[in-house]
């Protein structure tokens, strides 16, 4: 993420977990800095050392073999432990006084947020943190104009000005009350969920954008019955049976797990994600404490997307 981050380990490690990332070699390149060839070469290295193939080569990007994902879980543990260390020599040392702004989506205040703040004030109290709650179509501008040093937003197209420091893949799904008629079902479409009344974002959030395409499909040229910029709000109104709203699972964890609410999976084009990425100015070199807050929400975020992939696998 950064020129300070440590290189203990080998450089394979670290070029195979950005692919992993990434889903293809040409993007892990691009943000490693480094060229496409140098990351196949260390790619086809592991693989020539393992004896099998980590990837295969699909026309929508890599996707990891079995052997693939045993090395990646191998791999995972092996960069959380030197995060870990990485942290506690920061801590030892003692990250000097500094402040962080950070604009962030609703939808991440409710689980992610909390908990890295949580673990930045342990390992860092000296370091004093400000939050910005606004839309993701904001968050590119709050970022250039310096109103924020770290901006957290779901599916923001790529612009030159605004870099991506870190990134997780979270499947769009319908929202609705444990008795509702879809609350069974393993996947549903976007026609089907309006037939049970839409509960819409409006088009300052990115899920507007997501859905777009899906309700002009339809033909559905009036509003929908219940519109709204506040997901707390729309998960509230899907709680009460008020109709269907949209999220992903980021943010709404303790519902699903109370049992409050329950989360299809929308099956439209296969499943549609949104991506919640990190995002830091372009040309900006990040503040020890910016920094280390970073690493947090990068580690934090790709906890919660493994936890997502677990959710999603078939019981045996």
């Amino acid at each position: 993420m950064s020129g300070r981050s440590l290189r203990i380990h080998s450089s394979a490690i670290h070029y195979f977990d950005m692919v992993r990332r990434c889903r293809s070699i040409r993007e892990a390149a691009r943000r490693l800095n480094v060229a496409s060839s140098a990351v196949n070469r260390q790619v086809l290295k592991i693989e020539d050392e393992i004896g099998a193939p980590l990837f295969e080569r699909l026309p929508g990007g890599l996707r990891l073999t079995l052997a693939g994902e045993a090395f990646s879980r191998h791999v995972s543990l092996v960069l959380h432990d030197l995060e870990r260390m990485r942290l506690e020599l920061d801590a030892l040392r003692g990250l000097k006084s500094g402040h962080v702004e950070i604009a962030t989506v609703e939808g991440a205040t409710a689980g992610l947020l909390p908990v890295v703040l949580k673990r930045m004030r342990e390992l860092y109290p000296q370091v004093t943190i400000g939050v910005t709650v606004q839309g993701s179509q904001a968050i590119p501008q709050a970022l250039v104009n310096n109103q924020a040093d770290l901006g957290l937003a779901f599916a923001l197209p790529r612009a030159p000005e605004i870099r991506q420091l870190s990134v997780g893949h979270f499947r769009l799904g319908a929202l609705v009350s444990p008795e509702h008629p879809l609350a069974d079902r393993g996947s549903v479409n976007f026609a089907t969920c309006a037939e049970h009344g839409l509960i819409l974002a409006k088009s300052e959030l990115s899920i507007h954008h997501l859905l777009a395409p899906l309700h002009k499909r339809l033909g559905l040229l009036d509003k929908p019955p219940l519109q709204s910029n506040s997901m707390e709000l729309a998960r509230q109104m899907a709680r009460h049976g008020l109709g269907v709203a949209f999220q992903t699972r980021v943010g709404i964890e303790e519902d699903l797990d109370k049992g409050e609410l329950v989360h299809v999976p929308l099956s439209d084009q296969g499943g549609i994600y949104s991506d919640l990425g990190l995002y830091a100015r372009t040309g900006r070199d990040l503040p020890g404490a910016v920094e280390a807050l970073a690493h947090l929400l990068d580690e934090e975020i790709g906890v919660r997307q493994r936890v997502e992939r677990t959710a999603s696998q078939p019981m045996l």
